[in-house]
């Protein structure tokens, strides 16, 4: 019975903290990947890239990494709301996510990413 109180603010501080946390939305993350990322590379880096040409381990460290570009460039640069804001006039996802926040939409791009990696639970192509 003494621990009681203590139980009880165990459950209140989890179901807290499970409120707050983002679910990624792998749907959104592959609207955002072909429309701003994939028609980026087939227009400047010779080429799109498919979430199969990685495994879920390489996506993983390649954004944990936060290097695009071989290190010129960051990865979170491409996803935030500046960039969103510099492309949106000509790109329609950025423009739909304009308001939508950074570490989500890079969650939800992760979400797609891994989904469809080449060991991923649905191989996804750039189509």
């Amino acid at each position: 019975m003494k621990y009681l109180p203590a139980l009880i603010a165990v459950a209140a501080l989890s179901a807290t903290l499970s409120a707050q946390a983002y679910d990624a939305d792998w749907k959104r993350g592959r609207v955002y990947y072909r429309s701003v990322c994939t028609s980026c590379h087939a227009a400047q880096a010779g080429g799109a890239i498919s979430p199969t040409t990685k495994t879920k381990a390489e996506w993983s460290a390649y954004l944990q990494a936060d290097k695009h570009a071989k290190g010129k460039d960051t990865v979170k640069s491409f996803v935030s709301k500046p960039y969103r804001a510099s492309i949106k006039a000509t790109n329609k996802a950025a423009e739909k996510f304009a308001d939508t926040p950074d570490a989500e939409l890079f969650d939800d791009i992760k979400a797609f990413l891994i989904k469809g990696a080449k060991d991923g639970d649905a191989p996804a192509s750039c189509s």
